[in-house]
């Protein structure tokens, strides 16, 4: 199957451009654009095609690809084709050099190999185009860009022709060379119709309309750089990968994002009324959906960002809880017998994240145990605490979990019956300092625990029989 479709996309709307400009000058109309704007865009996107092309046919280096769009980027900057206005950030004042370029590089980056990943269903990536390609049209015909108009019409239909025979079942791909010249043609387009427009909606109506492509690319490199993966490495977690492993067909999950990106493109011209609350509102209902989906996708990275900042919100709890086990390991640094020790462990755990404990004794330690220790069937001793919840059921089996805190005497279980919230404990600090404080005290507390009277006749009698 041919892999190459960009270059019908690019010949089209080369070959398109070119009849038109052939037919102007011989009816002697002389077309009411600026002809240099037109071949720099052209010859800035034939570089980014031919980049694309070159991938296609013996792949490259993604360092060189980027350094290529970079140049083309450069090239597009140099021809007066700039990102000088962020009235969001800057107001209407003019940015300099070392502001404008980069951010007109990081644009034509971002929109052209944001459309270059979504291309992995067939059709997604055209089709998404031709929404954001019909969303330029109409903006660049309120503000009366006719470059602007006469280009992304020209897009507009290439994408029409291309798509009759790259939808599902695809008898054509449109590779590397067509997806980064489709996106860099927009990203250039969008610059040209909005670098005279000072206002916040010249900046919010590209990122909404492109918003399919960039939240992909977006999550993309925030999953990859959660999970320690390379920036630049392939993976099957794009949206439509997910949407895929979620039961639905090819074709059901490219009419699924069709309808994401209209969706997004028509949001987009809401903001085209200046005068109303409709860019904050947009993007509201943009920013819960993007939420909203994101939570249905089931990305385990995201999971794992949620948690992270739910335990950053309750570190004041973690913190207090933590305090409790330090001043706990303390005190059990000073205690004198056994029943201290009991003391302070239920002080302790009453306060804390768990619900019960159970302190066995093991070896000669269990021989001098005392209250409130008691003694098993198997001649173990125990010594038990359950946290008293009125009216509350206490799990059990599945439900609930336990840590074993093994020591030379003694072993110390811990059970929680919620497994459903995080603890807010320092597991490190239970196993170490705790644990450390805990085994000393229990090993102190046999040499001046008073011997049960079995013990002293046995004492005694072994003393009586050496001295004789």
């Amino acid at each position: 199957m041919p892999r190459v479709g960009g270059i019908a996309v690019y010949l089209a709307v080369l070959l398109t451009i070119s009849a038109a400009l052939l037919i102007s000058r011989l009816s002697g109309h002389k077309p009411n654009f600026s002809q240099f704007q037109l071949f720099w865009i052209l010859g800035c996107g034939t570089l980014v095609f031919l980049l694309g092309l070159l991938d296609d046919l013996r792949g490259l280096n993604p360092y060189v690809k980027f350094s290529v769009q970079v140049l083309a980027g450069t090239l597009l900057y140099c021809g007066g084709l700039r990102i000088s206005v962020i009235p969001i950030l800057f107001g209407p004042k003019v940015l300099g050099i070392f502001i404008s370029l980069p951010l007109t590089i990081l644009w034509v980056l971002l929109i052209s190999n944001a459309f270059n990943l979504i291309d992995g269903l067939d059709g997604l990536s055209a089709g998404s185009a031709l929404f954001s390609t019909v969303v330029v049209f109409v903006v660049s015909l309120f503000s009366g860009n006719v470059l602007v108009s006469v280009l992304a019409t020209i897009l507009a239909g290439a994408l029409i022709g291309f798509l009759r025979y790259n939808f599902n079942p695809a008898t054509i791909f449109l590779g590397d060379c067509g997806s980064l010249f489709v996106g860099f043609m927009l990203s250039a387009l969008s610059i040209a119709g909005a670098q005279k427009d000072t206002t916040l909606v010249a900046v919010t109506i590209p990122l909404v309309s492109f918003g399919l492509p960039l939240i992909d690319t977006a999550l993309a490199v925030l999953r990859r750089f959660l999970s320690g993966k390379p920036l630049f490495s392939a993976d099957r977690n794009h949206i439509h990968h997910r949407l895929l492993e979620m039961g639905f067909s090819h074709r059901q999950v490219v009419i699924i994002l069709y309808g994401v990106s209209a969706a997004l493109g028509l949001l987009s011209l809401l903001m085209l009324d200046e005068g109303g609350s409709s860019v904050g509102v947009v993007l509201i209902i943009v920013g819960c959906g993007i939420i909203f989906g994101v939570q249905h996708l089931g990305y385990h990275e995201f999971a794992e960002l949620r948690r992270a900042a739910e335990r950053t919100i309750a570190q004041k709890d973690m913190i207090g809880n933590n305090l409790i086990l330090r001043r706990a390991s303390e005190e059990l640094l000073a205690a004198e017998n056994l029943s201290q020790v009991c003391s302070i462990l239920k002080n302790a755990f009453n306060a804390n994240e768990f619900d019960e404990l159970d302190l066995k004794l093991l070896g000669a330690l269990s021989q001098h145990a005392t209250e409130p220790f008691e003694e098993d069937f198997d001649g173990t001793w125990h010594f038990r605490w359950s946290r008293e919840i009125a009216g509350a059921h206490r799990f059990r089996g599945s439900a609930a979990w336990t840590i074993s805190i093994e020591m030379a005497h003694a072993t110390l279980s811990l059970t929680r019956s919620n497994n459903l919230d995080p603890i807010q404990v320092d597991i490190g600090l239970l196993t170490s300092e705790f644990q450390l404080a805990l085994s000393a005290a229990l090993d102190r507390s046999v040499l001046i625990q008073p011997l049960r009277p079995a013990l002293v006749r046995q004492v005694s009698q072994r003393a009586a029989e050496a001295f004789q």
